[in-house]
């Protein structure tokens, strides 16, 4: 009978530490998700600073942060979610009103 649970708390204690070991890892995974995409910046000519009436904020292609101050995100570069509302880029399209 001893047997028998040998392998199950054996099996118990691996995915226990395997758990553990991996909270550190989920806990960072929040920070590494905002990222930027370089490439796409660059070609887009993506500059921190507006273009006279011209920023993110007022772009239809904004996707914005949690508050109006925060980053947001863009449609047209994939994966970057460090946009600033006062960017400017020239993929720029006014918003409809």
């Amino acid at each position: 009978m001893k047997e028998n649970l040998k392998p199950s708390r054996r099996q118990f204690l691996k995915i226990g530490g395997a758990a553990i070991a991996m909270i550190p890892l989920v806990a960072v995974s929040g920070k590494v998700m905002a990222s930027t995409n370089a490439a796409m910046r660059t070609s887009m000519k993506y500059q921190d600073k507006p273009s006279g009436d011209k920023k993110c904020a007022n772009c239809m292609q904004f996707v914005p942060g949690k508050t109006a101050k925060d980053l947001g995100g863009c449609k047209i570069f994939a994966g970057d979610t460090e946009i600033s509302p006062n960017g400017f880029c020239v993929a720029w399209v006014a918003k409809p009103k």
